[in-house]
């Protein structure tokens, strides 16, 4: 991945040899006795406004509002001057120039002055000041607390940070408005506090283990306070970080159990029923599993699944009981599966199933409901319009169900509907296409709306969404030019790198990763763009920690191969490709059809450049001798296709695009094909795989 840090010390280097001198301005300003005095200075002097001036401009601003007795009208005032907006863009496009100091106190100053109106000023401000937060000193790390706090950001990563920060450094702190802002080291911290700071601690992927410690010990001092949905948060964020407490988990499930016994409401049971599940060394008895059972007829699918998650947890985790309580919670899930077919077969309104519908996740409802979720879908997919196409089309990319009716029913939605639906809604509507590699019989005429819609508007989008917008539109084999010059460019990455340290790790792989696949699609398949590849390092980095060993079924391929081509030498495993593809097993025919032994031609084989490399597995070039035809085989796996059908998703579709571009014949192994009983013996198998490469029989 990129890391374009460089770049900054360039930007403040222009910042410090700026000429346009600020004083005389700012003498202005400050001799100015109301706002439209200011506004009209900024109407008159915006081409040379300094990033400066805009800070005293929002303080004087702001200084007037103290004077005043009526504050909001004034504030309202303020934001209907037509010159409020030029000072608003002008705070904008001097954001990466401003000192640390006056980066947040214009942040302080656009709260007070204009506390709704420009949330994307103050989004851009807090999401700076958060990229310097470790080099702020103490005095500007205080005002940003302060601001995160008038926003009521308790339960942002940010305090989390702070909070960090401020344990790390706490010897040296004297400023006893930042120690109160973030509360942190006090035992004074209220049972809310302690929860939010907790949660943030959580988002950040905290491991500070003395600081979880003393958060968890204000947690405990008031766990009655707290009500059930507040004790399932408390116990996954507890059981996220790590940490391990007998003495409070007994605690927590002494208080779910009381709960437990008193609560009547369907959604309050699964909920404390969800939390017990995840205490170690926590089942249910016959008790409360009769509690559980009594309450099914009134349960929704949100509650059934998490009653169904809990068990399944139970049973998976908790061997070690008797058999006739994992007896017990078998029969229990046999009545979730019947009440949750029940409730999907009465449903008769699209718009109340998908409130039920939106969250659902998990083994559960994959094996027990998705078919029967699907006819329900179908048989109410007339309601499917403007308004919730984009959530249920969402929907149905995490279900890996390829239902062409209903993709089918989407797009011509969309189609029909395109102005009554939000740009920043079309990510949602291409996924199950994108994911599934399906193209509506109205394809070209989708696809091209959709991008046409998203045109006016990509500057809008956060970098993240662009990223997977990209990826999932070139899954597809689009390649829209305008998307692609907004994500590949210099001002584009750098911001993306900055957004990266915000996101919590997994999310932010996942970033990584896809702008990489988008770059290597880009560079295999619309090379006339001339997009440059840029991910040799990170995919480097990656592959030398990601190598792993072969599965059974490799393994069987793998020796099988050798047999038929003829030995070891005539084989590779786990090779990489140009652009880092990686292929199960390579081999090369010549044009008689002859395996030839690697080391005997001159095919172009190397080591990773700069890398300790200690496998086989290899990066292939170019060069083959005349006539000779590189293979590619790759077995597939049950990920590769939709959960329904043996129809090929869109990641491997693209795969193996890329891989006829680099010149191989593809060869696909599925594993519904080589674990078929057709080829239950090796014999059998010895003849597919000879079948596949050289096109013949039995020998």
């Amino acid at each position: 991945m990129l890391r374009l840090r460089a770049i900054y010390p360039c930007s403040w280097r222009v910042f410090q040899f700026r000429t346009c001198s600020c004083k005389p301005l700012i003498s202005q300003m400050i001799k100015c006795t109301d706002e439209e005095q200011v506004f009209d200075l900024i109407k008159k002097n915006k081409a040379t406004f300094s990033e400066k001036q805009v800070e005293c401009a929002f303080n004087i601003l702001w200084q007037f509002q103290q004077q005043r007795t009526s504050f909001l009208k004034n504030v309202d005032c303020i934001r209907d001057y037509p010159h409020f907006l030029t000072l608003h863009n002008l705070a904008t496009s001097q954001i990466e120039f401003m000192d640390d100091d006056t980066l947040v106190n214009v942040l302080y100053f656009i709260q007070q002055c204009a506390p709704e109106a420009h949330d994307l000023l103050v989004e851009a401000l807090v999401i700076e000041s958060w990229r310097r937060l470790e080099r702020f000193d103490i005095n500007v790390l205080s005002k940003f607390s302060s601001c995160l706090a008038n926003q009521l950001l308790y339960y942002s990563p940010l305090m989390g940070k702070i909070a960090d920060i401020v344990h790390r450094n706490l010897e040296t702190i004297d400023d006893l408005r930042l120690k109160s802002t973030i509360l942190l080291m006090s035992e004074e911290l209220t049972s809310q506090q302690a929860l939010a700071v907790m949660s943030a601690m959580e988002e950040m992927e905290s491991r500070n283990s003395h600081l979880i410690k003393k958060i968890a010990s204000i947690l405990h001092k008031h766990l009655d306070d707290y009500k059930p949905f507040e004790l399932l948060k408390i116990t996954q964020t507890l059981t996220f970080l790590h940490f391990q407490s007998k003495e409070l988990f007994v605690k927590l499930r002494e208080l779910l159990l009381r709960y437990l016994k008193i609560s009547v409401i369907p959604s309050e049971i699964a909920i404390l029923v969800y939390a017990l599940s995840i205490l170690p060394s926590s089942n249910l008895g016959e008790v409360e599993i009769s509690q559980i059972e009594a309450v099914l007829p009134q349960c929704d699918l949100n509650d059934l699944n998490g009653f169904a998650t809990s068990v399944l947890r139970w049973i998976h985790y908790d061997r070690k009981y008797l058999d006739s309580t994992t007896g017990k919670q078998l029969k229990l899930l046999q009545k979730l599966d019947h009440y949750g077919l029940q409730r999907l077969r009465n449903s008769n309104s699209l718009n109340l199933l998908w409130k039920e519908l939106k969250s659902l996740k998990g083994d559960w409802f994959t094996e027990s409901l998705l078919e029967e979720t699907v006819a329900t879908l179908l048989r109410l997919m007339d309601e499917i319009n403007s308004k919730n196409v984009a959530e249920i089309a969402s929907f149905i990319s995490r279900t890996n169900y390829l239902n062409t009716l209903l993709l089918d029913r989407i797009a011509s939605v969309v189609v029909q509907q395109i102005e009554k639906i939000h740009p920043f809604e079309i990510l949602g509507i291409i996924l199950p296409f994108s994911a599934l590699n399906y193209d509506p019989p109205q394809n070209d005429e989708f696809f091209r709306i959709c991008i046409q819609h998203l045109n006016s508007y990509l500057s809008g989008l956060e970098p993240p969404m662009l990223v997977f917008l990209g990826f999932s539109l070139a899954a597809l084999g689009y390649f829209p030019e305008d998307l692609l010059k907004a994500i590949f460019n210099i001002k584009f990455l750098s911001k993306m790198d900055s957004q990266l340290e915000l996101l919590c790790s997994s999310l932010n792989r996942r970033v990584q990763f896809r702008l990489m696949e988008l770059n290597r699609a880009v560079c295999l398949e619309c090379p006339e763009y001339q997009i440059p590849w840029f991910h040799d390092r990170f995919c480097q980095q990656q592959y030398n920690k990601d190598i792993g060993s072969m599965n059974g079924a490799q393994k069987q391929i793998y020796k099988m191969l050798a047999e038929v081509l003829g030995g070891t030498n005539c084989v590779k495993a786990s090779v990489l490709t140009p652009y880092y593809h990686r292929i199960d097993f390579e081999c090369v025919l010549d044009k008689k059809k002859k395996p030839l032994p690697y080391g005997s031609h001159n095919i172009t084989l190397g080591k990773l450049p700069e890398m300790h490399w200690e496998s086989n597995t290899q990066i292939t070039g170019s060069r083959l001798p005349p006539g000779a035809e590189r293979i590619a085989l790759q077995f597939l796996d049950s990920r590769a296709f939709c959960r329904n059908i043996p129809h090929l998703k869109g990641k491997s579709a693209m795969k193996k695009r890329h891989l006829e571009i680099l010149g191989y014949h593809i060869i696909q192994i599925p594993h519904f094909e080589w674990n078929s009983m057709a080829l239950s013996t090796k014999e059998a198998r010895m003849d597919y795989l000879r079948e596949r490469i050289f096109g013949e029989g039995k020998s």
